[in-house]
């Protein structure tokens, strides 16, 4: 197919959003694929570890193309660095646009270990 680009990666998500995601302007509110990037960053350091993590930072996101309602958006994840207690996590979105992929935007994302107290650990590899 034409303008298609077949990615040989599986996204960590992939999900279509619905109306109640519109912003004022009728696209996909910023704030959806930020909560589905966390989600798909999460779903990385699960295949690292078992272990409680939280999110504790997302570096800077520029949004590059709206996502409009009933688009499929597809959420790529990977693996930057594993520390002593934090997992580094990069995350690419794209959206199929009429047969043709359309990049929308990337985070880096910092997950931190925490033990039950909700103190930073290290990261077991466990998985």
């Amino acid at each position: 197919m034409t303008g298609y680009v077949q990615h040989k990666r599986d996204p960590a998500i992939r999900v279509v959003l619905l109306p109640r995601d519109t912003n004022s302007r009728g696209t996909i509110f910023g704030g959806i694929i930020l909560s589905y990037i966390d989600l798909a960053g999460s779903v990385e350091v699960g295949k690292v570890t078992r272990q409680r993590y939280v999110t504790v930072a997302m570096k800077e996101v520029v949004f590059k193309a709206p996502v409009h309602v009933g688009e499929v958006v597809s959420f790529y994840s990977s693996i930057l660095k594993i520390g002593r207690t934090s997992v580094s996590v990069h995350v690419d979105v794209e959206t199929d646009r009429n047969g043709a992929i359309c990049y929308v935007t990337a985070a880096d994302l910092t997950f931190v270990c925490v033990d039950d107290n909700g103190q930073p650990t290290p990261v077991i590899h466990d998985v």
